[in-house]
C-alpha cells in the first residue's frame, strides 16, 4: 500500500513538473515570437523610410517653404489674460457670457460682437479667440471638499469620500477664473474688460444678492459692536470692584482666596468672549472687502497683450508636419494596395 501511494505521488509531481515546463516553454516561445515580430516590423519600417527618404525630404522642404511664406504674411497674435473672483454664484453667468462672445468670434459676427463689447468693428474683427478657464489646484479642491462636508451630518459624511467628490466636481465650483483673449490688436483686451465685468455687475439678480449680503453684514457688524461695548462696560465694572476690594484689604479686611478665584472666573470668560468677537469682526471686515463687488478683479488685462511666439503654433512647424503625415498615409495606402493585389 505504501509503495503504491509513493508511486502515485511521484507520478503527480512528475506531471506537475511537466505542466510547469510546458507553460514556461509556451511563455518563452510567445515572448521570442513577439520580439521577432516587433523586430521584423521595425526592419520593414526602416526599409520603407529608406525607400522613400527623398520623398519625405522633399515634403519637408516644401512644408517649410510654404509655412515660412504663411508666417511672413500672417498677422502677429497677442494674448491677454485677466483673473477674476466671481461672487454670489455668478460664475455660471460669466461662463455663459464668455462662451457667447466666443461663438460670435467663431461665426464671424463682427458687427454683433462690436455691439455687445462696445468696441469698433475693426477691433472686433481682430479678435480670434475668447475663453475662460478655472484656476484650481489640488489644495483648493481639498479645501472645497472640507467646506462641502462641513455642514453635513455624520451619516452623510461617511457616505461621501474625496474620490467621489472629485468625479462630480465642476469648474463652476472654483474660486478664481482666468479670462483670456487672443487678437491681432495688442490693446483690444483692455478695451473689453469694463464691458465683460459690467455684464455681470448690472444683472438685477446679482445686484439683489449683493444688497441682501451687504445688509446682513451690516447687521452682524452692528451686533458685534454692541456686544463689544457691553463687554467693555462689564470689564470696567469688574475693575472697579477689584479696586474696592483692594482698598478694603488695606483697611485690614481678610480676603478668601477661593472666593477671589470664583469672582475672577467671569472676567476670564469675558476675555475669551472678547477675543471671539474680535475675530468675528475681522471676518466680517474681510467678507465686506471680498463681496464689495459682484466680480472681483484680481489681475487686470494688461495695456498691451503678450506676443504669442510658440513654435507649435507657427506654420513653419505645422506645414512640414502636415505634408509628411499626408505623404506617409499616401505611401502606406499605396503599399497596402499592392500587398492586397499580390495576396
Amino acid at each position: 500500500m505504501y509503495i503504491k501511494k509513493d508511486t502515485s505521488e511521484e507520478m503527480d509531481l512528475g506531471q506537475l513538473s511537466k505542466l510547469r515546463g510546458s507553460a514556461i516553454n509556451i511563455f518563452c516561445n510567445w515572448g521570442c515570437n513577439s520580439l521577432k515580430a516587433i523586430y521584423h516590423l521595425f526592419i520593414l519600417f526602416v526599409l520603407f523610410l529608406r525607400a522613400h527618404f527623398f520623398k519625405f525630404c522633399l515634403a519637408t522642404i516644401l512644408g517649410i517653404g510654404l509655412g515660412s511664406y504663411m508666417d511672413y504674411g500672417r498677422s502677429r497674435m497677442y494674448r491677454s489674460s485677466m483673473i477674476v473672483q466671481p461672487n454670489f454664484n455668478s460664475a455660471r453667468q460669466l461662463y455663459n457670457n464668455i462662451e457667447f462672445y466666443n461663438e460670435l468670434v467663431e461665426q464671424g459676427e463682427n458687427e454683433k460682437l462690436a455691439e455687445v463689447l462696445h468696441i469698433p468693428k475693426s477691433a472686433a474683427k481682430s479678435i480670434t479667440n475668447i475663453e475662460i478657464m478655472a484656476l484650481i489646484n489640488e489644495e483648493r479642491k481639498i479645501i472645497k471638499f472640507d467646506e462641502f462636508i462641513e455642514d453635513k451630518d455624520s451619516i452623510t459624511r461617511k457616505s461621501i469620500n474625496y474620490e467621489n467628490y472629485l468625479k462630480n466636481f465642476n469648474e463652476i465650483n472654483a474660486e478664481f477664473y482666468k479670462i483670456q483673449i487672443e487678437a491681432t490688436a495688442p490693446e483690444i483686451a483692455k478695451q473689453c474688460q469694463e464691458v465683460i465685468v459690467a455684464s455681470i455687475e448690472t444683472n438685477e439678480y446679482f445686484k439683489l444678492q449683493k444688497k441682501v449680503n451687504d445688509d446682513n453684514l451690516a447687521v452682524r457688524d452692528t451686533m458685534i459692536s454692541e456686544q463689544l461695548k457691553e463687554i467693555n462696560k462689564l470689564q470696567s465694572f469688574y475693575k472697579e470692584i477689584r479696586v474696592l476690594e483692594a482698598q478694603q484689604s488695606v483697611g485690614g479686611t481678610n480676603i478668601n482666596l477661593a472666593d477671589s478665584k470664583i469672582k475672577q472666573a467671569p472676567e476670564f470668560e469675558l476675555f475669551e468672549q472678547l477675543e471671539k468677537l474680535k475675530e468675528e469682526k475681522t471676518e466680517v471686515n474681510i467678507e465686506k472687502i471680498n463681496t464689495k463687488n459682484i466680480i472681483n478683479i484680481v489681475s487686470d488685462f494688461p495695456n498691451r497683450g503678450k506676443l504669442i511666439n510658440d513654435l507649435r503654433f507657427k506654420k513653419i512647424v505645422q506645414m512640414p508636419a502636415l505634408f509628411v503625415v499626408i505623404l506617409f498615409l499616401i505611401l502606406i495606402m499605396s503599399t497596402f494596395n499592392r500587398y492586397l493585389a499580390r495576396y
